[in-house]
């Protein structure tokens, strides 16, 4: 099985390496980011099983960043532990009805905070380790990120497993550029329009061997479907 993947959103350098450190000892897949705008490009790139988000940060607060997270598609069953050094009552109840899983306050012991992650991945693997995706024998399993044509693996990028993860969620109905960039990239990530070609080349070619590129369909005008009425 492979190692989770946590991104780390804070600005401190001090508490940031500290926590790298604890957490890849812990064996744990560790980035990085100290304001929202890296923690954006992180998640296009390949999105994490969970964001560790310090309250203050520049430029955005990972409160607000916690909310627009929860907006999206993309984003919206990533788990999220809320860093902070506000522990009043009130401060807590703010950081979960942001939609964090949970609220570490500073100082905290690294024991304490992987024992907290460890606890959230459970509950998130817990209510999505029965969701298979399946199109004519072309499966896709949510929990493992593992993606098979018949008995063959197939080797998937991260935003070409994000692409057929939505498209087999959304079988049949056109989707266009802008459309697809918003659910699978995120709104708030700035990428040409043409990137999606790109990446719709890519997993077709994946797919090509085992003859399943045909389910994803180019639609003149208007964009991609999947569909398995080919």
């Amino acid at each position: 099985m492979s190692a989770k993947r946590i991104l780390i959103v804070e600005d401190e350098q001090a508490i940031r390496d500290m926590v790298m450190f604890s957490l890849a000892g812990a064996g744990f897949e560790v980035e990085a980011a100290a304001d929202v705008r890296q923690a954006q490009s992180c998640i296009a790139e390949h999105l994490p099983d969970l964001v560790l988000l310090d309250w203050m940060l520049p430029g955005m607060s990972g409160i607000d960043f916690a909310r627009r997270l929860k907006r999206e598609d993309l984003t919206r069953e990533l788990p999220i532990i809320m860093l902070t050094a506000r522990a009043e009552e009130e401060d807590k109840v703010q950081g979960l009805e942001s939609g964090s899983d949970d609220y570490v306050t500073k100082p905290f012991s690294p024991r304490e905070l992987i024992a907290r992650i460890r606890a959230v991945l459970r509950r998130g693997a817990s209510a999505a380790e029965d969701e298979m995706l399946c199109a004519n024998g072309l499966t896709l399993d949510v929990a493992s990120h593992r993606v098979s044509a018949g008995e063959s693996l197939l080797d998937l990028g991260p935003t070409e497993y994000r692409l057929l993860e939505f498209f087999m969620a959304h079988p049949e109905r056109v989707y266009s550029r802008g459309q697809l960039l918003d659910r699978v990239w995120g709104s708030n990530v700035y990428v040409e329009e043409r990137t999606v070609d790109v990446h719709i080349r890519r997993l077709r070619k994946v797919l090509e061997p085992h003859g399943y590129d045909a389910l994803i369909q180019t639609v003149r005008g208007a964009g991609y479907r999947f569909s398995i009425r080919v």
